[in-house]
C-alpha cells in the first residue's frame, strides 16, 4: 500500500518580478503536493482541490523549499544537550588533542545522547541530511563511532547521513591507519584526514595513505585542511594530482580550506580550476575569525561549495546554532549578496545547490519525482529566507512529516 500525503496551500516560487530589467522581488502561488512513497507524485494548483479521504496536511501558505544539508558538523564531540562549558584558552591545536586525550573517554557515556540532541536541533532548522565527522583515534578507537551511529540510526526514518572516519590526532602521527581501515568496515562511508604537514609532518606520505585507504574501501574522501597559505595551497594541488592519479574524481571533498583566502586571487584560481577538473568539492563553516575562502569565486569555476556548522558548543568551540540558513546569512553577507536574484542562490549552498529558481528565473524545483524532502518556512520567499533567517515550522523527509514546530 502507498504511503502518501497530501501538502495543502503550500507557496511555491514560480519567477521573479522585474522593473526595467532589475529583478525587485519573487512570484509565488498556492499549490498542493501529493507526496507518495518518499517522492512528489503530484503537483497542482490549489483551487483545485484535494480528494476526501486522504492524509492531508495545511502549510496555510508556508513557503515550501528544498530541506537543508548539513555538510559538515562533529555530532560525537559536542556538550549540546549537556552543562554548559565554555571553552578552554588555547595556544595551538595540539593543547586540543591533549585535552581530548582525557576528554573522550569521560565524555563517552553521552556521547549517543548528545548526538541525538544535536540531530534534533539541527532538524528543527530544516535539515534531512547530515555528513558528520567521527573522531577515530588510539584514545577512542572505534567507540566514538559505535555511538555515533546509534545515535543517527535513532533517526533512521527523520534523515539521511553520511559518516565521515576521521583521524583528529593526525593520520600518521597516531598511529590509527589500522583504525581508519577497520572504521570503514563498521559503518564510516567517507575517509578523513587533517593538516598533513601541520598534523602528520609528511605530506606527501599522509595523503598518500589516505588515498589508499579510500580506494581500497572504495570509499569517498573529505580531508580538512587547516593549513594556511601558500602551504595549503601546495596541499590542495598535490591532492587534486592524487585524485587524478586513483581516478577518484568526483569522490573528494576539502572541508575549510582556509589557505584559498590568504592567497593572491589568481593562484586562488588556479586551485579552483583544478578543483573543478577533478570535481573535488568544498565545504565551509564560513567563519568570521580568519580570512573567508573566496566562494564566489570557487562557485564561479565551477567547484561544487557546500556549508556547515563545524563545531558545535564543545571544547573547540562554544557558538554554533545549527541553523543552515544562518549559515546561508553569513555568506551572503560576507559576499554582499543583497540583491533578490543572489540572496536566492545563497540557498542552494545549504540544499545540495537546489534552488526553486534558476538565474533566468525559472521553476526547476520542485518537480514530480523529486524526493519528497522539503523545510516549510515562514517566508515570502527564498531570498527573505535568507535574509532573515525566517523561522522554520515543518520538515518533511522521504515524504513523511518529521517535525514540526509545537505551538
Amino acid at each position: 500500500m502507498k504511503a502518501s500525503l497530501w501538502i495543502k496551500n503550500a507557496s511555491l516560487e514560480c519567477g521573479y518580478t522585474e522593473e526595467n530589467g532589475i529583478v525587485t522581488g519573487t512570484k509565488t502561488e498556492r499549490y498542493d503536493v501529493l507526496l507518495t512513497d518518499g517522492r512528489i507524485e503530484k503537483i497542482v494548483p490549489a483551487s483545485l482541490g484535494i480528494p476526501e479521504g486522504v492524509s492531508v496536511w495545511d502549510a496555510q501558505g508556508l513557503l515550501m523549499l528544498p530541506s537543508f544539508r548539513e555538510m559538515h558538523i562533529h555530532l560525537d564531540k559536542t556538550f549540546y544537550g549537556g552543562p554548559w562549558q565554555a571553552v578552554l584558552p588555547a595556544p595551538n591545536r595540539f593543547f586540543r588533542i591533549e585535552q581530548e586525550q582525557e576528554l573522550l573517554p569521560r565524555q563517552l557515556p553521552v556521547v549517543r545522547e548528545r548526538a541525538e540532541k544535536l540531530l534534533e536541533l539541527v532538524q528543527s532548522h530544516g535539515a534531512t541530511h547530515v555528513r558528520t565527522h567521527c573522531n577515530i583515534d588510539p584514545v577512542i578507537g572505534l567507540k566514538n563511532l559505535e555511538a555515533t551511529l546509534e545515535a543517527l540510526t535513532t533517526y533512521r526514518e527523520k534523515l539521511s547521513w553520511e559518516i565521515v572516519a576521521f583521524p583528529q590526532h593526525g593520520l600518521l602521527r597516531s598511529d590509527s591507519v589500522s583504525l581508519v581501515r577497520e572504521a570503514m568496515k563498521h559503518g564510516a562511508g567517507l575517509v578523513g584526514g587533517v593538516d598533513p604537514a601541520t598534523f602528520d609532518d609528511n605530506i606527501e606520505k599522509s595523503l598518500d595513505t589516505m588515498m589508499d585507504i579510500a580506494v581500497d574501501a572504495n570509499a569517498d574522501v573529505d580531508i580538512h585542511l587547516h593549513e594556511p597559505g601558500h602551504l595549503g595551497v601546495y596541499i590542495m594541488k598535490k591532492l587534486a594530482a592524487m585524485t587524478k592519479d586513483a581516478g577518484w574524481k568526483g569522490r573528494v571533498t576539502v572541508s575549510h580550506a582556509y589557505g584559498l583566502g590568504e592567497v593572491p586571487t589568481a593562484v586562488a584560481e588556479e586551485v579552483a580550476e583544478l578543483f573543478s577538473e577533478q570535481q573535488i568539492a568544498v565545504m565551509s563553516a564560513v567563519p568570521i575569525d580568519m580570512p573567508t575562502i573566496p566562494i564566489p569565486l570557487l562557485h564561479a569555476k565551477g567547484v561544487h561549495v557546500g556549508l556547515g556548522n563545524d563545531n558545535i558548543t564543545d571544547h573547540w568551540d562554544p557558538f554554533g546554532t545549527g541553523d543552515m540558513l544562518q549559515k546561508a546569512n553569513r555568506m551572503a553577507e560576507r559576499f554582499r549578496w543583497i540583491d533578490e536574484r543572489s540572496l536566492s542562490r545563497a540557498l542552494g549552498f545549504v540544499t545540495g545547490g537546489v534552488t526553486p529558481l534558476d538565474q533566468a528565473g525559472n521553476q526547476v524545483w520542485p518537480n514530480v519525482g523529486d524526493e519528497a524532502n522539503a523545510v516549510f518556512v515562514r517566508a515570502k520567499c527564498s531570498a527573505e529566507a535568507v535574509a532573515r533567517q525566517s523561522p522554520k515550522e515543518a520538515v518533511v523527509f522521504s515524504g513523511k512529516m518529521v517535525w514540526q514546530k509545537q505551538s
